[in-house]
Parts: C-alpha cells; sequence; structure tokens
C-alpha cells in the first residue's frame, strides 16, 4: 500500500511505544501499537511551517466526508486476529483520506476540520 500511495518508510521506532511512520511530500503517517492498552492507531501529521498538526484516521475520514459517523473501524489489538483486522480497517481508511493530502492546502483544512491536535513549530 506504502508505494502504490507514493510514500516512503517504514522507519520504525521502539521509544515510548513501537511505532511505523510512513511519508509522503506533505504527510506522515504514523501507526502505533499501545502493548498496555491494547490497541493499534494511525494517525496523520503535518507541518505547515509554523504549526504542526495532528489527527487520528478516523477524524480525518469523517471530516473528509469519506467516513459518515464513528465506529466503523477496531483499534483492537488483543489477539493476532483482532490486531490484523483494525490494521485492515485504519489502512483503508488512510487510503480513503490519502487523497486529500495532495497538497498542503488541502491537508491543513482537513486536519482543522478532523479537530487536529496543534503544536508550535519545534515539537513533535
Amino acid at each position: 500500500m506504502a508505494a502504490a500511495l507514493g510514500l516512503t518508510g517504514p522507519e520504525e521506532t521502539e521509544l515510548v511505544m513501537p511505532r511505523v511512520t510512513y511519508k509522503s511530500a506533505v504527510v506522515e503517517y504514523r501507526i502505533r501499537l499501545d502493548n498496555s492498552e491494547a490497541s493499534v492507531e494511525y494517525s496523520a501529521k503535518i507541518d505547515t511551517g509554523t504549526v504542526r498538526l495532528t489527527a487520528d484516521i478516523e477524524p480525518l475520514a469523517i471530516a473528509a466526508g469519506v467516513v459518515e459517523k464513528r465506529g466503523g473501524i477496531s483499534y483492537s489489538a488483543r489477539s493476532l486476529k483482532q490486531l490484523r483486522k483494525s490494521l485492515q480497517g485504519q489502512a483503508d481508511y488512510l487510503q480513503r483520506v490519502h487523497p486529500f493530502f495532495a497538497d498542503a492546502a488541502t491537508a491543513e483544512s482537513l486536519m482543522r476540520r478532523a479537530g487536529a491536535r496543534e503544536w508550535g513549530n519545534g515539537a513533535s
């Protein structure tokens, strides 16, 4: 999927929790596994030059209008079967949302509509 969407990666880290990152010119996607909560979550991050915006994949899909309501995907990673289901469902949402990250202006608008968390430049 990464190659089909023109993303580079994966970059893997174990800092705080296991995370894999994929990047394009505009967006960085993060996939995090929270062992203590037994959950997995996709998020997107953009850097506007002045601020960094981060939002989870489900609110992005809703804000983009490619999903109608919350609850359509799983976050559970309590078993290998649940982890695979969660990863596949969230990957499906990512594929639907990715075209909205084609340019920086559209990406920032989507992130703000999704209620993205915001940090001043220099934070991550």
